[in-house]
């Protein structure tokens, strides 16, 4: 399928850039429009490290350049803060011209009328073309076009080859869930004295869920924003988890919460972790630990279940004074060359062509072995379906009370009747 690639420590970003993110940090006032030199001005926000800001605050220099009647108010935050400005923002009608969107969100910000279409923009400002393929319909909704997606990524099993190698446990080309709870197992007995353990708890994680129930041809979620997963098909997944507790191999959440904001398998406390294939490079960054990229495990060795996920989107503000600015500013962050250089992987591998050909000299081992493995599995991935109105706070849920499995403040059964009112609720007042 593809060769499996050892991957090296990344740098992390200098500490100047800490220092920077204070200068770029906007007001929350609605300063949009034309100024009293004629210039507009568009507010931009997004979420990320500092790191991100520093390779941003480029990006934006090289589009004033470019653009010179243009001048750009840059905001950016950490992603849950991020998440509670731009609500605040919305609500009182303030939003950003330009903002980044994560796909879970898109139907529910379209709903309420904060984002603009921007359909009458692709051809003229925006250009769609060079998007890979999966990934130029995202963001379309009813027709109308919500926001023009950043990057994509999959899931993926990471995991430490020196830890399997220690447990005699080789990685093959593909495996069932039931083998790789074993081999976790066995890593986790064989690196205990390590004081780590075999995995994450990948029963938290909503797409973990609905990648499983797609190798069986079912869903959590329909189209229409009906809650169609079984309690059968739910318990019959949470006990993955309890199957991986009762083996140890399943690091406790109490470890895992003691080293927060580090990420499990980048504070050594695990040596594998099912989820998203770009966390490979955030992994590689908090260790000097080595990483490598596998198939997600599956039951039906022809159907992985994968979807081609969008890493992020950009939206345009329906209030924007200036929607042509705004769509000049998306278009450059998404296709423009010299941009796709600055950033690399940052943003996840590049939705296009254009920026991710200009990345590829420049990717770090980690992010060119996701490229590698995306490549590999590129006749399993499947488009995105769109997620509907709602499913923020049913992903909520579910982390919530999969935490709570794992804490062991409360039961399966509990468990699946709690997350099904609660899913429905969020589900219905959507």
């Amino acid at each position: 399928m593809f060769m499996l690639r050892r991957v090296t420590r990344r740098g992390v970003a200098a500490a100047a850039v800490v220092a920077m993110t204070a200068t770029l940090v906007a007001a929350c006032g609605d300063d949009s429009g034309s100024g009293s030199d004629g210039k507009i001005t568009l507010r931009y926000s997004w979420w990320g490290p500092a790191e991100r800001a520093e390779i941003m605050n480029k990006a934006i220099a090289r589009f004033e350049q470019q653009n010179p009647n243009i001048k750009i108010t840059p905001n950016f935050s950490d992603y849950a803060p991020y998440w509670q400005k731009l609500a605040t923002e919305t609500a009182g009608g303030g939003a950003p011209d330009v903002m980044q969107m994560d796909y879970t969100y898109l139907s529910e910000y379209a709903n309420r009328g904060v984002l603009l279409d921007l359909a009458s923009q692709v051809d003229k400002n925006i250009q769609i073309k060079e998007l890979l393929p999966g990934l130029q319909d995202v963001g379309v909704i009813d027709g109308k076009r919500y926001g023009i997606t950043v990057s994509g990524n999959t899931f993926a099993l990471i995991y430490d080859p020196a830890a399997f190698e220690k447990a005699g446990v080789t990685v093959p080309d593909a495996w069932t869930w039931k083998e790789y709870q074993d081999a976790a197992a066995k890593v986790g007995k064989a690196v205990k004295d390590d004081k780590m353990w075999g995995a994450t708890d990948y029963t938290q994680i909503t797409g973990i869920l609905e990648t499983w129930l797609r190798q069986q041809n079912k869903e959590l979620i329909s189209a229409d924003g009906k809650l169609v997963v079984s309690k059968e098909d739910l318990k019959a997944f949470w006990e993955h988890g309890q199957r991986m507790r009762d083996l140890g191999a399943i690091v406790p959440q109490s470890k895992v919460a003691q080293v927060a904001p580090k990420s499990a398998p980048g504070a050594d406390l695990v040596a594998s972790a099912v989820g998203i294939d770009t966390y490979l490079t955030r992994y590689a960054g908090e260790t000097k630990r080595t990483f490598a990229i596998a198939p997600m495990p599956s039951d039906d060795p022809n159907n992985l279940g994968l979807i081609f996920r969008p890493g992020m989107l950009l939206c345009a503000s329906s209030k924007t004074k200036n929607p042509d600015a705004a769509a000049k500013l998306i278009n450059f962050m998404i296709n423009d060359a010299e941009v796709g250089k600055m950033f690399g992987g940052n943003r996840g591998l590049p939705a296009s062509t254009i920026q991710r050909e200009a990345a590829l000299p420049v990717l770090s081992p980690q992010d060119q072995a996701v490229l590698e493995y995306e490549n590999g599995i590129s006749d399993q991935l499947k488009p995105a379906p769109l997620p509907p109105a709602g499913v923020g706070p049913v992903d909520a849920a579910f982390l919530r009370i999969g935490e709570e499995l794992n804490y062991g403040k409360t039961t399966i059964d509990k468990a699946v009747d709690q997350f099904f009112t609660e899913a429905e609720q969020a589900l219905s007042a959507s």
